[in-house]
C-alpha cells in the first residue's frame, strides 16, 4: 500500500462553553453552536473507517455521536489532547495582556522555547502528537481526527515541511476541517476548512 493514497481528515472541536481562553487540559463541553458547527463541518464527507479523538469532552462527545451515527469504530487517543497551559488554564489573552504581558508576548514570540508558567511545551506536544500521527498514517486507512487547534497546527506544520517555529502562524478556527491525501512516503493537502 505504500504508493496508495488514503484520506486523513482533522477537524477541531467546535466553540466550547467558557469563551475564548487558553483551555487546555481544562475539560469545557462543546456549547450549542459547538455542535452545530461540527456537524456542519462533516456533512456530505466521504465515509471513515473509523475516527481517533482526544479524550476531552469538546472532542469525545461529538467524535461518539458521529461513530455511532457513521457506524464506525472509535478511538480516544491520549496523544491528541490539547496542549496544558499551566498557569494561563482559563485565561484570555486580554488578561495575560493585564498581567502577564512579558510572558505572553515571549510565547508569541518564541513558541518552542517560551512555554505558560507551569505548562506544557510546545516541543513536548509535537512529540506526542507526531507519535499519534505517525501511528494513524501507517494504518493506512480512511480516519477522521477529532482534536484540538494545537495538535492540528502540528500536524499541518509537519506535513507542510515549514519550520517549527512559525507553528502557531497557522489559523485553525473552531469546527475547521482538514483534508490530507496521505500515503506512508507523501502526504498533499487536498482542502483547508
Amino acid at each position: 500500500m505504500s504508493g496508495e493514497f488514503v484520506q486523513i481528515d482533522l477537524l477541531r472541536h467546535g466553540e466550547a462553553e467558557g469563551g475564548a481562553c487558553y483551555r487546555g487540559r481544562t475539560d469545557d463541553p462543546l456549547t450549542v453552536t459547538g455542535w452545530q458547527q461540527m456537524w456542519g463541518a462533516v456533512d456530505g464527507v466521504v465515509p471513515w473507517q473509523g475516527i481517533v479523538s482526544s479524550p476531552l469532552s469538546r472532542c469525545t462527545s461529538f467524535a461518539s455521536a458521529l461513530a455511532e451515527r457513521r457506524t464506525v469504530p472509535l478511538q480516544i487517543d491520549e496523544r491528541l489532547r490539547e496542549m496544558d497551559f499551566g498557569d494561563w488554564e482559563g485565561r484570555t489573552a486580554a488578561e495575560l495582556m493585564a498581567t502577564a504581558p512579558d510572558d505572553l508576548t515571549r510565547f508569541w514570540q518564541n513558541p518552542l522555547h517560551c512555554s505558560p508558567p507551569r505548562g506544557e511545551s510546545l516541543l513536548s506536544l509535537r512529540k506526542r502528537v507526531l507519535a499519534a500521527w505517525n501511528e494513524i498514517v501507517d494504518r493506512q486507512r480512511p480516519v477522521l481526527i477529532v482534536t484540538h487547534g494545537g495538535p492540528i497546527r502540528v500536524i499541518l506544520n509537519h506535513v507542510l515541511g515549514t519550520p517549527p517555529e512559525r507553528l502557531m502562524e497557522i489559523n485553525v478556527p473552531h469546527a475547521a476541517m482538514f483534508s490530507l491525501r496521505v500515503s506512508k512516503n507523501h502526504v498533499q493537502m487536498e482542502m483547508a476548512g
